[in-house]
């Protein structure tokens, strides 16, 4: 199922039978009817959700206050994207009144989640809002800390960036501070997530966070790991460093061939190798590969791959074998010339191969 289709006419009669629970007032066909009109099917997952939310609008004939009072019957009902609706609506038409729309929303996230409703809180109330994002940070209910985390992530996907953040994330080192142990794995995931999202704008001072946090306790050791990923991919040596991965001396690649050095779009090659160590000590190892795609104008587009990540014994061998698939997918469209394969080892790119792809 289209994620779009999470907002469908079913759920739209549903809410309307809801609401006219708690209203008398509400026409809920002339409702339906708005909604399902003849542009709906083209709408989009979040052109629904605020279309929804616009209509709602209109339909509750009352001041903000008693909107809400209607929605928080109706909220608990729906979880996940569903539920994405009640924050979206405080988002829209509750930023002038920070009182009721932040008690609002720590009930709402509790359902589904207010990771982008807080947002325009943050940039129009900005201390108010920290504030109270921090006493989130501690509370008992694992959504609201992670609130606390992914509503200030400075590039949380599907959101519109914090500017502020991005040039400036110190604010929020606090929250990631109180977090940084946090018993749930969900809250834990939101805080490598926001360190990674800064660690592209402000590697060095993630860096600095992380070398401070690894080897604490394993619950900072998996958020490091995991919060490094595009520094890693990147193979930036001081965070590989941090895992003592850093040093690619003494670590050979041979036999690098493919199984086929020219292949249509649609069609796939194996790859194999063996890596060496030839040192006199076991080593770590971090080994990926890169892609260098060819684009429609001919350039190229590099994308790494993580094959694997093990310890090898001194003078010791261990041979590899990958599939790469080169069908045409959503996310990536594949042209024909000449592709790049690189073997990356510690961050040190060690050989290459060439592929033809052809119509």
């Amino acid at each position: 199922m289209n994620l779009k289709d999470e907002y469908n006419k079913i759920f739209i009669e549903d809410l309307a039978k809801n609401i006219a629970i708690h209203d008398n007032n509400f026409n809920s066909s002339s409702f339906i009817n708005k909604i399902i009109n003849k542009n709906w099917q083209a709408k989009e997952l979040k052109e629904r959700m605020r279309f929804i939310t616009i209509t709602l609008n209109t339909f509750l004939k009352y001041d903000y206050p008693k909107q809400i009072e209607i929605l928080n019957k109706l909220a608990p009902l729906y979880g996940g994207l569903k539920g994405m609706l009640f924050p979206d609506f405080v988002q829209v038409y509750g930023l002038n009144d920070f009182k009721t729309s932040i008690k609002t929303l720590e009930k709402y996230t509790q359902y589904s989640t207010a990771e982008f409703a807080i947002r325009p809180f943050i940039e129009k109330y900005p201390k108010e809002t920290m504030d109270q994002l921090s006493k989130w940070s501690t509370h008992k209910n694992e959504h609201l800390r992670r609130l606390a985390s992914e509503g200030t992530r400075p590039k949380l996907p599907w959101a519109s960036p914090l500017r502020d953040f991005i040039a400036d994330p110190t604010p929020c080192l606090p929250i990631l501070e109180n977090l940084k142990n946090d018993n749930s794995l969900y809250v834990r995931k939101s805080v490598a997530n926001h360190l990674n999202d800064i660690s592209k704008s402000q590697p060095q001072l993630v860096l600095k966070i992380t070398n401070q946090w690894y080897g604490k306790t394993n619950h900072t050791n998996w958020i490091v790991k995991h919060a490094l990923r595009t520094l890693l991919k990147k193979g930036d040596k001081q965070a590989l460093s941090i895992f003592g991965l850093n040093d690619a001396n003494q670590l050979e690649i041979e036999n690098f061939k493919l199984s086929q050095k020219e292949i249509k779009i649609g069609e796939y090659i194996f790859f194999e190798f063996n890596i060496i160590n030839q040192s006199k000590i076991e080593r770590a190892i971090r080994l990926e590969y890169k892609i260098d795609f060819t684009k429609a104008n001919g350039s190229t587009s590099g994308k790494v791959f993580q094959i694997s990540e093990f310890k090898l014994k001194a003078n010791r061998t261990k041979p590899f074998k990958r599939k790469q698939w080169f069908k045409q997918l959503s996310t990536r469209v594949h042209y024909p010339g000449v592709h790049q394969i690189t073997l990356i080892v510690n961050g040190d790119e060690k050989e290459i191969v060439k592929l033809e792809l052809r119509p």
